[in-house]
């Protein structure tokens, strides 16, 4: 029987993006101000770092700082930002003209940025289930994209001020964020109390036999408490038997296993019991396993989608930043297995599927600036990502070198 109605409902991190761009890593001004050791409070690209551990580390203010990194120029663009709110809005995209609906559930505080989501939101399908308005400040993060990082693939560096996100708790998700088919968890470290709870939190979802996603944000709170040691999810690990799909990028997937290797770290998530994970890497190949009732069991390495490597390199003028492509990878997945477990004909949700969806959705995010994406008409995104994912099908998707993690 198809179904009638298809509930997706998220909570996690969600704030305004303030994207400054170019700003070069390399040069001397930026240098001053580079991490020295994880979790120190400084600079590193790709990482995130609190405000006040980085007023610790530079012994500055972070206004005056920033005025130096960008030259004093006015932010590109604002944007909605957040490894929740954002993989949801390009899951509800990518969904629209379904029976899916998908929910946002967060925190914001009662000024201009809280005002700017509502109004920025009110231009994608998503809907907000619960959101909790705090008498602190919305969160926000200034987002420092270098686009000729990396050969000129890009990367970002990200400056957090919690605010409102500290005022989130587990007892401010509702019975209908527990009843729906799918229940998302993104970002969470970047939202404190709803990280603590995890556990409970999976539990109840699971007993409510929803499917369950958690994707990761870089944890710079368990980062300074605990330098160098494995960043706990939930309260024990325990946590992970109750995730369906596990995603984090490289680096997130060491420190949670506590692993030097990924061969480690995919071994001692296999231990966990968690459901499947898909650990990205940039624009280098991504690491997966599945074994489970929903995905099956499965396991390998899969390229980027190389038509979006050959474009960022062909026409440079299409290139936006590569803020939010890890958000929008994750929106991908959501999208792809609500849409596979809405098809009456799948027994199984294919994996493979899921990576080639999340890969392209992932991918196109680098052709405009900021993670959100603001459609000109219902399906827009959609039809736009659809070739690439066409010309991903059609290409070698597999390396051939497979590590050795049983």
């Amino acid at each position: 029987m198809v179904k009638k109605h298809f509930k997706i409902s998220g909570v996690g991190c969600a704030l305004v993006d303030y994207l400054f761009t170019p700003i070069n890593f390399s040069g001397e001004t930026f240098s001053r101000y580079i991490s020295v050791r994880p979790g120190d409070g400084g600079l590193s690209p790709g990482k995130l770092v609190f405000r006040d551990e980085f007023e610790a580390f530079s012994g500055r203010d972070y206004m005056e700082v920033r005025e130096l990194l960008t030259a004093g120029n006015s932010p590109l663009t604002l944007n909605i930002g957040g490894p929740s709110i954002v993989s949801l809005i390009h899951a509800a995209q990518m969904l629209d003209g379904t029976v899916a609906e998908v929910y946002f559930y967060g925190s914001k505080g009662r000024d201009k940025d809280a005002l700017f989501i509502d109004e920025r939101l009110q231009k994608t399908p998503l809907k907000t289930g619960k959101y909790k308005v705090s008498d602190q400040y919305t969160a926000f993060t200034d987002v420092l994209s270098d686009p000729g990082y990396d050969q000129g693939l890009g990367e970002r560096i990200f400056i957090n001020n919690i605010g409102a996100a500290w005022d989130l708790y587990p007892e401010d998700m509702d019975e209908a964020f527990f009843e729906s088919d799918m229940v998302i968890f993104g970002g969470t470290a970047l939202v404190p109390h709803i990280h603590r709870s995890l556990l409970e939190l999976l539990k109840k979802a699971k007993a409510k036999k929803s499917v369950t996603v958690v994707n990761t944000v870089y944890d710079f709170l368990n980062e300074r408490s605990n330098p160098g040691k494995a960043w706990p999810l939930g309260s024990t690990v325990e946590t992970y038997r109750y995730i369906d799909l596990l995603i984090a990028d490289m680096e997130e997937a060491l420190r949670l296993s506590g692993q030097a290797t990924i061969a480690e770290a995919l071994s001692f998530f296999k231990r966990t019991g968690v459901g499947a994970v898909i650990v990205t890497h940039g624009a280098n190949p991504l690491y997966y396993f599945c074994n489970s009732k929903l995905f099956g069991r499965a396991e390998g390495c899969k390229l980027v989608s190389e038509r979006v490597r050959n474009e960022i390199v062909l026409y440079p003028e299409r290139v936006g930043d590569t803020t939010g492509c890890g958000d929008n990878f994750a929106g991908g997945a959501i999208a792809s297995i609500a849409e596979q477990m809405m098809d009456p004909h799948k027994e199984r949700v294919n994996i493979d599927e899921v990576i080639a969806w999340a890969t392209v959705s992932g991918g196109y995010a680098c052709f405009y600036h900021g993670g959100t994406f603001y459609e000109e008409y219902p399906g827009q995104k959609r039809e736009l990502i659809e070739p690439y994912y066409r010309d991903y099908q059609l290409q070698k998707t597999n390396r051939p070198f497979i590590p050795d993690y049983r």
